[in-house]
């Protein structure tokens, strides 16, 4: 067995599609699926279930990827050894995250980290809903839910503040709230429950009844928009709010915090690309954390 056809297999592993893997490795997809053929015929059985939908690993599969991910983890532990150059550094790198810190935050991120290793491909994966480590939906994951358990090298990236905004023509036309509890006869806007980002994200609902909501949205942006346009009050994090955005603070004595969370499989951190990725977006966060916190 060679580990150029393990290597191939534990990358579509990864992608769950044939396109995905091609793209991680920079190979065709034809190259995947000439390796994985080898290896299939090389150990007997299907590794993989496919559909329309992508490949799934059989348990046979599951059983080499747990040992694929240790002779990986092997290699990358003698990597580790070597001198880096950034202009060594290459390959694909995919970041999962939420639709607001990715936005705001690590998209302008993504310019430093290629000025400092121009040979790397980043993938800003930034959706309005969880994104899934289990089903290797991202290499990095940043999250405000910290996994209970898992084979995850997890760390506190960074504290962040919300607070109630709202657009000075509202305020103008309803009047400003005194307290959380005129909250009732104000238009409030938040996530469509089942759909929202996080399971521990805030919500306006936290102040009031569920049905306090006028406007609901699956995006954080969306919200923020809304409430420029003058449709009502929502729960923002700060850091998507600027001083030229001319919004206003309301209630300032309603505040939460929360925190995000780096998530980085252990197979994966050993890998020195996706380990300087992480390292650098946690000093580049750590130079803004009075953006973060207000």
């Amino acid at each position: 067995m060679e580990w150029d056809d393990l290597r191939h297999f534990v990358e579509l592993a990864r992608a769950g599609t044939l396109s995905g893997a091609a793209k991680r490795m920079d190979v065709t997809h034809t190259t995947i699926s000439r390796r994985l053929q080898r290896l299939e015929q090389r150990i007997g059985e299907p590794l993989f279930l496919r559909s329309r939908q992508g490949y799934a690993l059989t348990a046979r599969g599951e059983a080499l990827w747990i040992e694929a991910q240790r002779i990986e983890a092997a290699f990358a532990r003698i990597g580790q050894q070597l001198p880096e150059r950034p202009e060594g550094l290459s390959g694909l790198v995919r970041i999962g995250c939420t639709e607001g810190f990715g936005t705001q935050i690590i998209a302008p991120l993504i310019t430093r980290l290629q000025q400092k290793y121009p040979a790397l491909q980043i993938d800003l994966i930034v959706q309005p809903r969880p994104i899934l480590l289990t089903k290797n939906e991202a290499d990095i994951l940043i999250t405000i839910d910290r996994p209970e358990r898992g084979p995850y090298a997890v760390a506190r990236l960074t504290d962040y503040s919300l607070h109630l905004y709202a657009s000075p023509g509202y305020l103008d036309r309803a009047g400003p709230p005194s307290g959380p509890e005129d909250l009732t006869s104000h238009r409030l806007i938040g996530y469509v429950g089942e759909h929202s980002p996080a399971r521990d994200l805030p919500n306006v609902t936290q102040l009031g009844p569920a049905d306090l909501l006028s406007i609901r949205s699956t995006s954080i942006i969306a919200q923020k928009a809304m409430v420029a346009s003058g449709a009502g009050i929502a729960l923002l994090p700060d850091f998507i709010v600027s001083e030229t955005d001319d919004l206003v603070r309301v209630l300032d004595q309603v505040a939460f915090h929360r925190s995000f969370w780096m998530i980085v499989p252990v197979s994966l951190r050993q890998i020195a690309r996706i380990r300087v990725v992480a390292d650098t977006i946690a000093e580049l966060i750590r130079q803004q954390r009075s953006r973060l916190i207000r």
